[in-house]
Parts: structure tokens; C-alpha cells; sequence
């Protein structure tokens, strides 16, 4: 008599995600912060240059060009963030030879949903923050990894804001108390030096603006990137198996 035929293994499960650890996330993203300060900042610096000096020749006109220069900014954060994730996953894995093209080509395929999340992503938060704060913190915690969920994942513009939902799911107190602590870090550092631009005049502003970001910025995006990790983003809800290959 013929064996029956095996049924094929079932898919690996996906692993289950971490606890978020406020302290030890900050700590992360500050340890891979300083093991790739040279093309976390480069990177950082070209992108905001652009948004930045964008930003400055909007300043003078009307609110129309103003909430403009403003979309540029949320969209250039969008895009850096994307850069950072791959950064972030190979990190991880034991790999940390990276240049600035690495990360530049790594988001590069991802960049018109990039653009459209930063710019529905913002837009919202900012309507929420504005009409009644708690609304815009809240979608903030929600949508906190959704640049990450576009490049490692695949999610387009849209689809990334119910998967960051979902993996924020559970943790959102957590993720939150993440965001607020570097959000004090950033705005530490950032009024500080702008209060002195402030003092010497707008040129002075509008290039200590670029450098604030230039600096900042890479704290907030190795968060996200920490945090996506940590929450069990980087694999199919379906199968359980990685989904992006860089």
C-alpha cells in the first residue's frame, strides 16, 4: 500500500512581538544613532536642506504657501524615515557597513507612497492637534510607524495607516510615552538653538532650522524604525514570513 501523503509543514508563525520598553527603545535608536552618525546626518542634511530651504522662500508669502512649506516639511520626514528603516533592520541582523546611497536607494523605490502618507498623515494630526489636541496625539500614536510599514512591507500610502493601527494595537500607551520622550529631547535641543537664530535674524533662522532637523531628526526616525520592530512589523500578517527583501 501507498504511504498517504504528508500534508506540507505549516508556514513559520510570525514571532511574537516585543513589549515596548520606553527606556530601552530610546537607548536603541540613541546606540545606533552614534555607531552611524556620518550617513544618518549626510542623509538627514540633504533631505531637510531641500525642505528647508523650500520652507524659507514659502515664509514670506501667504497662509497658503505657509501650510505649503509645512506639507514639505512632514513630507521630508516621511521620505528620511523611510531611508532609516533599512538602516535599523540591518542593524539588527548584524550588518553595519552603511553608506549614504545605501539608504537613499533603500526608500527610493517607495517614494510617491511615502509622499502621499507624510502629506494625509500630517494634514490630520495637524487638524486633530489643532481642533482638540487629544484627537492629533492619538492618531499620532496610531500612525507612529506607518514609513516603516511602506518600505519594509510593501503598505502604499493609504494601506499604511490600518497597518501601523494594527501593530500599535495593545502597546499605544507605550508607543506614546515613547514619542513624548523624544519629543522633549528634540524640542530641547531645537529651542535652544533656534532661540539664538531667533536673536540674530531670518537667514540665521532658516539655516539653524535645517541644522535642527539635520540633528533631530534621526532620533525621531530610528524610533519609528526601533519601534515597528519591536511592535512585529516586517512580517506577512497571512504567512508569517518576511516580507521585504533589500
Amino acid at each position: 500500500m501507498e504511504a498517504a501523503a504528508q500534508p506540507p509543514p505549516p508556514p513559520p508563525s510570525a514571532p511574537a512581538p516585543r513589549g515596548i520598553d520606553v527606556g530601552r527603545v530610546v537607548r536603541e535608536s540613541f546606540s545606533i544613532y552614534a555607531e552611524n552618525a556620518a550617513p544618518l546626518l549626510i542623509t538627514a542634511f540633504i533631505v531637510f536642506l531641500i525642505a528647508g530651504l523650500i520652507q524659507g522662500l514659502l515664509s514670506d508669502g501667504g497662509i497658503i504657501l505657509q501650510l505649503i512649506g509645512t506639507v514639505v516639511s512632514l513630507v521630508a520626514t516621511a521620505i528620511y524615515t523611510g531611508f532609516v528603516v533599512k538602516l535599523v533592520a540591518d542593524v539588527r541582523d548584524g550588518s553595519r557597513d552603511f553608506s549614504v546611497g545605501d539608504l537613499i536607494s533603500s526608500a527610493s523605490p517607495y517614494i510617491v507612497p511615502l509622499i502621499v502618507n507624510g502629506v494625509l498623515r500630517g494634514i490630520a494630526i495637524a487638524i486633530g492637534l489643532i481642533l482638540f489636541i487629544i484627537p492629533g496625539l492619538f492618531l499620532m500614536t496610531i500612525w507612529a510607524v506607518t514609513s516603516p510599514a511602506i518600505v519594509v512591507e510593501g503598505e502604499d500610502g493609504i494601506g499604511a495607516f490600518g497597518r501601523s493601527s494594527e501593530l500599535t494595537s495593545g502597546q499605544r500607551m507605550n508607543v506614546f510615552l515613547t514619542i513624548l520622550v523624544v519629543f522633549l529631547i528634540t524640542f530641547v535641543v531645537s529651542f535652544i538653538v533656534l532661540a539664538i537664530g531667533a536673536s540674530i535674524g531670518t537667514g540665521a533662522l532658516i539655516a539653524l532650522s535645517i541644522l535642527v532637523a539635520t540633528i533631530t531628526q534621526p532620533v525621531a526616525a530610528l524610533v519609528a524604525s526601533v519601534l515597528f520592530f519591536d511592535l512585529g512589523g516586517g512580517v506577512s500578517s497571512a504567512g508569517g514570513q518576511q516580507v521585504a527583501e533589500y
